[in-house]
C-alpha cells in the first residue's frame, strides 16, 4: 500500500514541476535586462540635489547666470539666497537645456505691498518662452490663469498651494520641449507638469506656444535655451530664490 501511495504522490508532482519550468520559460520571453539604468543617488534630505544634479544657485554666487544680454546678474546675494534687484533686469542662465526636471524654491517678500498682479510677482520661464508664475496668490484675488502657478494665461493651476508671505516655498518642474520641424514648423508641442510644495498643479498640461500678455499664443522654432527668472519691476516684487537645481532628461 505504502509503495502504491508513492507511485501516485510521484505521478502527481511530475506535471507540476513541467508546468513550472514552462511559465518560467514562456515568462522569460518578456524579461528587458538591457539597457540598465544609471544609478542616481538621491538627496539625503528631500529637495535637495541628487548626484546628477547641475546646481544653478549654490547660496553662495551667482555665477551660473547672466542678464539676457548677457552681462552679469545684478542680484543680491546674502544668507544663502539671491534677491531680485529692481528695474536690474531678469537674469537667465548661462548653460541651454531642452527637456529637464527643474527643482527652485522661492520666498514672497514681507512687508506685503501691493496687490493681484502687483504683490511678489515674478516668474520662471522655461526655454525662455513659457512662464510659470510666481505671484503672492496667498488671499490675493486676480484673474486664475495669472495667479500663481498658473501657466500664464494658458492653464489655471489645478489648486491654490500657496503658502503665507515670508514662508519658503518650491516648484519642482517637469518640461518636456517643443520638437520642430526642419521648415520650422511644430511637429510636437511642448508639456509641462508642476509641483507646487510637494502638490500637483500642472498635469502633463500641452503648451499652446510662447507666454504672451496678450494675444494668441503661438510658437517660434528654437533649440536648447536657458531658464530665466523674471525680474518684474514693480514696487511689491522683491522676490528672493534658493536651492535651485536642474536635471537633463
Amino acid at each position: 500500500m505504502k509503495k502504491m501511495i508513492s507511485i501516485v504522490i510521484s505521478c502527481i508532482a511530475i506535471p507540476v514541476i513541467t508546468f513550472s519550468q514552462d511559465a518560467e520559460k514562456i515568462a522569460a520571453q518578456t524579461e528587458v535586462w538591457t539597457p540598465v539604468p544609471v544609478v542616481v543617488a538621491p538627496a539625503k534630505e528631500a529637495g535637495q540635489a541628487p548626484s546628477d544634479a547641475i546646481i544653478l544657485f549654490n547660496g553662495k554666487n551667482v555665477d551660473a547666470w547672466e542678464t539676457e544680454n548677457g552681462g552679469p546678474a545684478k542680484c543680491e546675494v546674502k544668507n544663502g539666497m539671491m534677491t531680485v534687484v529692481k528695474n536690474s533686469g531678469s537674469i537667465k542662465t548661462k548653460q541651454q537645456f531642452s527637456n529637464f526636471q527643474l527643482h527652485l524654491e522661492w520666498r514672497e517678500p514681507l512687508p506685503v505691498v501691493g496687490k493681484g498682479q502687483g504683490r511678489g510677482n515674478s516668474g520662471v520661464y522655461l526655454q525662455e518662452n513659457y512662464e510659470i508664475q510666481v505671484l503672492d496668490s496667498y488671499d490675493n484675488p486676480t484673474y486664475s490663469n495669472g495667479q500663481c502657478g498658473a501657466l500664464y494665461k494658458q492653464a489655471i493651476p489645478l489648486v491654490n498651494a500657496c503658502r503665507k508671505p515670508g514662508e519658503w516655498q518650491s516648484y519642482d518642474i517637469i518640461w518636456t520641449a517643443p520638437v520642430f520641424n526642419t521648415d520650422k514648423s511644430l511637429k510636437t508641442p511642448a508639456y509641462v507638469t508642476v509641483m507646487q510644495n510637494g502638490i500637483l498643479i500642472q498635469n502633463h498640461v500641452e503648451v499652446k506656444g510662447k507666454t504672451l500678455w496678450s494675444g494668441t499664443p503661438y510658437y517660434e522654432a528654437h533649440g536648447p535655451k536657458s531658464i530665466l527668472l523674471q525680474d518684474h519691476g514693480d514696487d511689491g516684487n522683491p522676490v528672493s530664490f534658493r536651492n535651485i537645481w536642474i536635471r537633463n532628461l
